[in-house]
């Protein structure tokens, strides 16, 4: 960490986070209610991104059910959904109990598979890789060889006693995209080790007074720029296994997604207090931050208190300006940008 070198666009988005993180703060203070109703949206759109950005999905109302713990799973991706549900439910609730420990780890990938007849929590015992799949010609390929089986568990002990003695002398907006790269590129478990990665960012930004995951879904942004999540984890982990990687362009994702989460928040949140006009700004930052198709009833549970019409309103304006365009009619109309 000592040999990093920052620009000046870095050490710019490093103070605004750290502003960011001070304002949540007031947040709190001020919007209480708004904010507890904004959980329950992020651990809907965590469980499902998460899951979807390794390929298991289920119908949202079916996810809106599993995470709300109204319906029971019925086949092996609702199963997945339901223990990354439970981790996410741990973190968030109780992570001041859960200093990083490599117990800790193969705890929360025991969660994650609580619900399925093979238990999780164990590492591989088998040699794994990391591979891609080319979108044109759809061959796989590999991307990175992990580490073996038998360097895994001294290698998940050396991340921790290093992260550990870094956590007092070091800024954790490094620390904690570090940590998780190192994760990813050990690749511990035999499967899931992109969830657990995403869940270990909650918990170390949670320890670092960075709780903007809990309002905002981190795994929703990470989805949204998946190709970029990606790519910068291709770059990062190229010479890691001889520490010759360079890991700015993680740092630097990693920053923008942190920064980009605040902004949302800031934009649900900013305008409350503000007086008349109020509900349609925020209805209109929700829209104008939004990168996949959404309906009336999405937007409403990000804008709790503003009603329907005002929503509706608000998209009708937008589409008079040029900006977004619905598809369908009635209640399962969809929305899209049309930069999209």
């Amino acid at each position: 960490m000592e040999g990093l070198q920052y620009s000046g666009a870095d050490a710019a988005i490093l103070r605004a986070l750290g502003e960011a993180k001070g304002q949540q703060a007031l947040f709190s203070r001020q919007s209480p209610e708004v904010l507890e109703s904004l959980k329950t949206l992020a651990t809907i759109e965590s469980t499902e991104s998460s899951n979807r950005i390794e390929g298991i999905t289920a119908p949202k109302k079916r996810i809106e059910g599993i995470v709300m713990k109204s319906t029971v799973p019925r086949n092996r991706s609702e199963q997945e959904i339901a223990g990354y549900r439970d981790a996410l439910s741990l973190i968030h609730e109780s992570h001041v109990e859960f200093p990083l420990t490599v117990g800790v780890v193969q705890q929360l990938h025991a969660t994650v598979f609580r619900h399925l007849p093979n238990p999780g929590g164990k590492f591989k015992a088998t040699h794994n890789v990391i591979t891609q799949r080319d979108p044109v010609t759809g061959e796989t390929s590999v991307r990175f060889r992990a580490l073996s089986a038998a360097a895994t568990p001294g290698a998940m002990q050396t991340l921790v006693e290093d992260y550990t003695a870094a956590i007092p002398d070091h800024d954790a907006l490094t620390t904690v995209p570090l940590a998780v790269l190192d994760f990813l590129c050990i690749h511990p478990f035999t499967d899931g080790n992109g969830r657990v990665a995403r869940l270990l960012t909650l918990l170390f930004l949670h320890h670092a007074g960075y709780s903007v995951g809990r309002y905002i879904s981190l795994e929703r942004i990470f989805e949204e720029t998946k190709e970029t999540y990606y790519e910068t984890l291709e770059k990062s982990s190229r010479g890691w296994h001889e520490e010759k990687h360079d890991v700015m362009p993680w740092l630097r994702y990693f920053w923008g997604v942190l920064l980009r989460a605040h902004r949302e928040l800031e934009a649900r949140l900013g305008t409350i207090t503000k007086g008349r006009g109020a509900k349609a700004d925020r209805v209109r930052s929700v829209v104008e931050n939004r990168v996949l198709p959404f309906s009336i009833s999405e937007i409403g549970k990000e804008c709790p208190g503003v009603s329907r019409p005002t929503i509706r309103r608000v998209l009708e304006r937008l589409r008079d300006e040029g900006l977004i365009e619905a598809k369908g009619r009635g209640p399962g109309a969809r929305w899209h940008k049309r930069d999209s």
